[in-house]
């Protein structure tokens, strides 16, 4: 199958959960055969790039801005894509959902597909205008895709009660990894295995990292405080994290990193932790699990269902709650420990790529050969 991707910014992914998303799915998708081509803004990926790990990469230009960088590409995207060969266009998150219906209106005979991977409208970035916009992607994204992913069963729940849409259930993963040594990569950061506590994050109002920084002040510990992840549009959001953290030097921020840093990083690190107030379903939050680390996240639904009872939580927003709970952690490492074997296991059984791309590949088939579609979790994910 012809198989192409809209509304990410590009790939390979540096950082963004949808870019990872869509980077993990279409290299497996081109190992199994099929032809991908991912769409690209002109500022995230090279364009002396024309394709990567097989994935053929097509550049567009974009406004780059907080309001335009998103639909302007889309727009462009989508009409593209309608001269194209294609037997799937996939689009990725709500906003450029908005356009979908210009492929479903003028390529009949293609099958669109519709991944609903958060409701960015409640991230605090948007204003009262983005927000209505990302609210009617959503309702278009939900209505006119033939088909409907969700990437949490919170969010299939929800298509389900706001559209009366049946959604297919396929999440997030993380790929399987084995012990990680690299140390002289921690001794280059200053770091020491085990000594120190890891946040991975777009700094973004909505991820809690300044919840993070302000009970972590609280507490009296040797473990450094390390946050991985760099700003979108959020310059003053950013200075202000920089004004939380001054005058202590055991709070680190390094930035987005991939590769062997980031895999260092995950495998030495005391425990994980994800404060964030809204999710789809955090691909940050499933690498940690694989990695084995023990993790504490705020409350949220989208959270609680990957790590019942294999981690700990905390109340979201308060800064109370995560301070206590993760003095806790810090005292307790035979928990913090035994938390961490059981997050792997939980995740090398139910968040892994092998299974994810195999369910995407059927709903793939099962479109395109207009068979009958009845439930909304498919069989690899009924136990999940």
């Amino acid at each position: 199958m012809r198989i192409y991707m809209i509304g990410q910014k590009g790939i390979p992914a540096r950082g963004g959960g949808v870019e990872r998303h869509v980077e993990e799915l279409a290299t497996r998708l081109v190992k199994n055969g099929h032809e991908v081509f991912v769409y690209c803004r002109a500022h995230y990926t090279s364009q002396t790039l024309s394709s990567y790990r097989g994935i053929h990469l097509i550049h567009l230009p974009t406004i780059r801005s907080k309001y335009l960088d998103a639909i302007v590409h889309t727009f462009l995207a989508s009409v593209h894509v309608l001269f194209q060969p294609a037997d799937i266009i996939h689009y990725h998150s709500i906003g450029p959902a908005l356009l979908l219906w210009i492929p479903r209106f003028f390529r009949r005979n293609v099958k669109i597909f519709f991944t609903f991977h958060s409701q960015c409208y409640h991230h605090e970035k948007w204003g009262f205008i983005a927000r209505l916009y990302l609210r009617l992607g959503e309702a278009i994204g939900c209505r006119a895709a033939h088909t409907v992913i969700t990437v949490s069963k919170t969010l299939t729940k929800y298509t389900w009660t706001a559209y009366q849409r049946n959604a297919v259930y396929i999440p997030n993963g993380a790929p399987r990894v084995g012990k990680i040594l690299y140390r002289r990569q921690l001794q280059r950061l200053d770091l020491t295995a085990n000594g120190y506590i890891l946040a991975v994050a777009r700094l973004i109002p909505h991820k809690g990292i300044h919840e993070l920084i302000s009970a972590y002040q609280r507490i009296l510990t040797k473990k450094k405080l390390v946050i991985v992840g760099d700003g979108t549009y959020t310059d003053r959001y950013v200075q202000k994290l920089y004004t939380l953290a001054k005058g202590n030097p055991n709070i680190l921020f390094l930035g987005n990193q991939i590769g062997e840093t980031l895999a260092t990083l995950y495998g030495n690190a005391y425990c994980f932790v994800h404060p964030s107030h809204s999710e789809g379903l955090s691909i940050a939050l499933l690498e940690a699990m694989q990695y084995g680390q023990g993790v504490l996240t705020s409350s949220i639904p989208e959270n609680r269902e990957v790590i019942e009872g294999v981690g700990y939580t905390f109340r979201t927003g308060s800064v109370d709650d995560l301070t206590h709970k993760l003095d806790f952690l810090l005292r307790h490492p035979d928990c913090v420990r035994r938390a961490g074997q059981r997050a792997r296991l939980r995740a090398r059984h139910t968040y892994h790529w092998e299974t994810i791309v195999r369910t995407t590949e059927r709903c793939y088939r099962e479109a395109t050969n207009a068979a009958p579609r009845t439930s909304v979790l498919l069989p690899e994910y009924e136990q999940a």
